[in-house]
């Protein structure tokens, strides 16, 4: 039998604040940008929570809050997880 399923993928920049996502692609070619994420241990299957947000975004990965700007969050795109 099937099992219905539900996908449901944005930015990192869409998500809303406690909502967790994998990310799934950089949508992004600049090497240097492609570094930055990387350095900061965003890679693909990456999962990232979304704290509240302020001035910039707060991110949960892999255990550490993590500031990033709008356009980094901009080429992160991730697969919304139910919580």
């Amino acid at each position: 039998m099937f099992t219905p399923f539900n996908v449901a993928g944005c930015s990192l920049e869409l998500l809303k604040p406690g909502e967790q996502g994998i990310v799934i692609f950089h949508r992004n070619q600049d090497k240097k940008i492609l570094e930055q994420i990387t350095s900061i241990g965003i890679k693909i299957g990456t999962y990232i929570t979304l704290e509240p947000k302020f001035f910039s975004l707060l991110i949960q990965v892999n255990g550490q809050t993590i500031n990033i700007n709008q356009q980094l969050a901009r080429t992160i795109y991730v697969r919304i997880v139910e919580n």
